[in-house]
């Protein structure tokens, strides 16, 4: 390992991200230092969210973080290539928005590129838990969390994502589940967001963010990156399928249209063996 990788605080991740890779686990954690909560403690910070949505201190909050937010999608989406915008006009209402997921901004390009000045966005529950200027933001914006504990995804969960799609907002659920840093490649999805698109019967939103190495160097193992962004044609369920029958069709469906997003944005076909151009603007091996 040279100099330059032990000095960026990225390494190790990458280094889980290869080795992910190489035995398949494409939806596994490889981010290091994240927050962790037993879930007694998951429980209690889900209760007091939940209890907080009501109260005027958390609706004052909630408009100066989507302003921030608002204003950080104009600055980070500024100057990007967005395609495929006509796709947007048969998804008129409520709908699932699906994204790779590679850093904690891009929902923000999401945001932008949709026209959204309101995007929900499934987040886990230990984001809440965070301290500081992150744990301020992820209190107050338009956030569903989300965790393991079976007994709230099978109530509390699925009552609160219907609620916002009955106000015809539009909800983001990474169907790649962990957030891979600067990672190219579409990664093989989960079905959660595809049964929840089938169970409430709204459209899935299919979107790749493709991301570019600039010339700007930024940090020791790192250049700076750009994006752009492909809205790909959305899913509807078929009114003759079950829900576990649209899930499954829309999962597949959404997965291949990825898949041929990464290959027209990059213009490589898509193999799952690591390369060190997976990771987006490093520098490690060069």
């Amino acid at each position: 390992m040279t100099a330059t990788e032990q000095s960026d605080p990225h390494t190790p991740v990458i280094r889980n991200i290869e080795q992910a890779v190489h035995d398949g686990r494409f939806n596994d954690k490889v981010e290091v230092n994240d927050p962790t909560l037993p879930p007694a403690a998951e429980k209690g910070v889900i209760d007091n969210y939940l209890v907080r949505q009501h109260t005027w201190r958390h609706h004052v909050n909630n408009v100066i973080v989507r302003t921030g937010m608002n204003l950080g999608a104009r600055w980070i989406g500024h100057g990007i290539q967005v395609t495929g915008q006509e796709h947007l006009q048969a998804v008129q209402g409520a709908a699932i928005v699906t994204s790779n997921h590679f850093s904690p901004v891009e929902n923000l390009i999401v945001r932008k590129a949709l026209g959204l000045p309101r995007l929900y966005i499934v987040s886990q529950t230990t984001n809440l838990a965070m301290p500081g200027t992150l744990g301020y933001v992820f209190n107050n914006a338009d956030i569903l969390p989300i965790t393991a504990d079976i007994d709230y995804l099978a109530h509390e969960f699925p009552h609160l994502l219907e609620s916002v799609l009955k106000r015809r907002r539009k909800v983001l659920i990474y169907p790649e589940q962990e957030m891979w840093y600067n990672y190219r490649k579409p990664r093989p999805p989960k079905r959660g967001a595809y049964y929840y698109a089938a169970r409430f019967n709204v459209p899935v939103i299919s979107c790749f963010v493709a991301i570019h190495t600039l010339d700007k160097q930024v940090s020791p193992a790192f250049n700076k990156v750009g994006y752009s962004m492909q809205i790909l044609p959305p899913l509807f369920p078929d009114p003759a399928k079950s829900v576990r029958e649209n899930s499954l069709t829309m999962m597949q469906q959404d997965y291949l249209q990825k898949c041929a997003a990464y290959e027209r944005a990059y213009q490589r076909k898509l193999t799952y063996q690591f390369a060190p151009e997976d990771i987006a603007g490093w520098r490690g091996k060069e």
